[in-house]
């Protein structure tokens, strides 16, 4: 029997993309306005879940049903090269996805439905015949859900024990849909080869141009639907923070529209956290408000 190197292994779960829903998770912690230390043990295996597991998981799939095109593109990849030989692949990814189940059901039930959820469209994304991944609108929007909405309702979910207030998930959708644009950004790196391999990423069907003016509106609305939100629940200076934030995205915007295809990668390093750490500012709005984090 073939066996598969440690390193590949660790090569095609992609830790630096765990940071993602980590982060979101931490939010959810963060905005159900639950003591931590209490808490301490739910709270990694929630990171857990969110990183080392579910997006783990997801990048596995991925990695499967993409070894053919990595077989031509990147064929140094731990699939195609042979260092995850055979349908290992495959076996470590359904192996991965009911261990994320079941460390899911652990943590409770509305976590273990978001991480079935998650799964789902973790599959989905790059499983034929589905491959949500084909389509700019449909992947990219699933990959928001995953990375961003779905890990911080579970890390609100298991804060409280249960299905967290409407303004905790109203948050977690908003950031979501913003993540779309997000995603976006990547596709402006590949947009030849997309076109050749029938990939109908933004920049493919809207042209660079039109999809970087797009992915800007879809990452900038959210926020200002989330700045008012703050400004009526009450808090108007967390309100004032995202706006800052939003405010230096803006400008940053300007550069990033003047030549998408070369400024996409230096916009996702430097305007981004902008926009995580508005999440973070509207978590900890959520944490000190009884009405929303459910402490009344």
């Amino acid at each position: 029997m073939q066996r598969i190197q440690p390193a590949a292994l660790l090569e095609v779960l992609h830790p630096i993309t765990w940071f993602a829903p980590m982060w979101a998770f931490t939010c959810g912690v963060v905005s159900s306005g639950q003591p931590i230390l209490p808490n301490v043990l739910f709270i990694v295996g929630g990171i857990i879940l969110a990183g080392p597991l579910v997006c783990a998981t997801s990048q596995v799939v991925n990695d499967w049903y993409d070894r053919h095109v990595d077989a031509i593109n990147e064929p140094d990849r731990p699939i195609p090269s042979g260092r995850i030989p055979g349908a290992w692949g495959l076996i470590i990814a359904i192996a991965m996805t009911l261990l994320s189940m079941g460390w899911a059901w652990l943590l409770g039930e509305w976590v273990f439905w978001a991480a079935v959820v998650g799964l789902a469209l973790a599959w989905a994304y790059s499983m034929p015949p589905v491959r949500l991944k084909l389509n700019g609108w449909w992947g990219n929007g699933a990959v928001g859900l995953c990375y961003e909405s779905l890990p911080w309702f579970t890390g609100a979910a298991i804060m409280v024990g249960g299905l967290p207030h409407w303004g905790i998930i109203a948050l977690a959708l908003l950031y979501g849909a913003g993540a779309h644009g997000i995603m976006t950004l990547n596709d402006f790196k590949a947009i030849e080869g997309d076109t050749k391999l029938g990939v109908r990423t933004l920049p493919v069907q809207l042209g660079a141009d039109r999809a970087a003016r797009v992915s800007c509106w879809i990452m900038a609305i959210p926020q200002a639907v989330v700045i008012n939100l703050l400004l009526l629940w009450g808090h108007p200076w967390h309100a004032l923070f995202v706006f800052g934030l939003l405010a230096v995205q803006g400008l940053l915007m300007i550069r990033f529209l003047r030549n998408p295809v070369k400024n996409a990668l230096w916009y996702s390093g430097i305007g981004v956290p902008f926009y995580v750490s508005g999440m973070m500012i509207s978590a900890f709005a959520l944490r000190f408000d009884p009405a929303i984090a459910g402490l009344s």
